[in-house]
Order: structure tokens, then C-alpha cells, then sequence
């Protein structure tokens, strides 16, 4: 596991059991199936939950910005 894994496993850990149920119900695709045959634990299907979300959010991030720039381009026109 590379110290990224790790950061969201150790992360996963301490999270309470509510906020590891709200965690756990935003998991699509093939993550909840994997999780349901075993295949994961509750922590490491959290950790690569809390992983997707961080780069979906970073993603948003740099699409806002670009959104930003191009509208302050507009107006300084």
C-alpha cells in the first residue's frame, strides 16, 4: 500500500460510526459490491471512498478556477 492508502485508512479509523454510515452510503459503482463479498473491509472500502471524494474535490477545484479566470477575463475586457 503506498503512505496515500495508509493516510486514508488511519483516517477511516477514527471516524465515528455515523460519519463512517454517511461515508459508506455516498459508495457507488463497484465499490459497494466489493464490499458486500468480502472482498473489503469496512475500512479500506471507506479509505477508497474518502480517496475518490478528495480527487473529485480537487477536480471541482481546478474546474472553478478555470470558471473564475475566464470570467475575470470578461470583465476586464
Amino acid at each position: 500500500m503506498t503512505s496515500t492508502t495508509n493516510h486514508y485508512i488511519a483516517q477511516a479509523k477514527t471516524l465515528s460510526d455515523e460519519q463512517k454510515e454517511r461515508i459508506l452510503s455516498r459508495m457507488t459503482g463497484k465499490l459497494p459490491k466489493r464490499l458486500a463479498k468480502d472482498k473489503l473491509t469496512e475500512e479500506e472500502a471507506i479509505a477508497i471512498q474518502l480517496e475518490l471524494e478528495d480527487e473529485q474535490l480537487q477536480e471541482w477545484k481546478e474546474k472553478v478556477a478555470a470558471i473564475r479566470k475566464k470570467e475575470e477575463g470578461k470583465k476586464s475586457k
